[in-house]
């Protein structure tokens, strides 16, 4: 029986979203609107990682991640890794980090929250970074991320 391997096609130049967890892939297409870019989007999901877990992964080219949308991605991706291509070469690699705070990013899943009624952007400090619980700068409650439809 001979081994079959199939290969992505590699990127020129852009940016390359790596150890997505599984079934997260296409949530984080849609909250960075990468697919409206028109640009070329490679998308991996549920494949196999070397430790028999699975994971999903991005490539879109000619497009660079900044460091707040990095920061953004750990809410989805707390262990991601971004790798920026220039000429097909890995010229930049880094892991997410979770910030302090989120600005603008997220609705308070908070009915009553002043938020959703005044024309602030939403503001939230991470809490647990284990559990990844957030608080509203406005309302101060505290919530996990299944309250936020944004991650889930």
């Amino acid at each position: 029986m001979s081994d079959y391997k199939l290969q992505v096609e590699a990127i020129q130049n852009g940016s390359v979203i790596d150890h997505i967890p599984a079934h997260r892939g296409l949530k984080i297409l849609k909250f960075f609107k990468l697919a409206q870019a028109n640009e070329k989007i490679t998308v991996g999901l549920n494949l196999n990682k070397n430790n028999g877990q699975q994971k999903d992964l991005i490539k879109v080219e000619n497009t660079f991640i900044s460091d707040e949308q990095a920061n953004q991605l750990a809410l989805f991706a707390p262990g991601a890794t971004i790798n920026q291509i220039k000429n097909f070469k890995v010229v930049n690699k880094f892991k997410v980090q979770l910030p302090d705070a989120f600005v603008g990013v997220l609705a308070c899943p908070n009915s009553n929250c002043i938020s959703h009624n005044e024309p602030v952007k939403t503001q939230f400090y991470v809490n647990n970074r284990t559990e990844l619980k957030l608080k509203c700068h406005y309302c101060e409650k505290s919530f996990n991320r299944s309250f936020f439809n944004e991650l889930d």
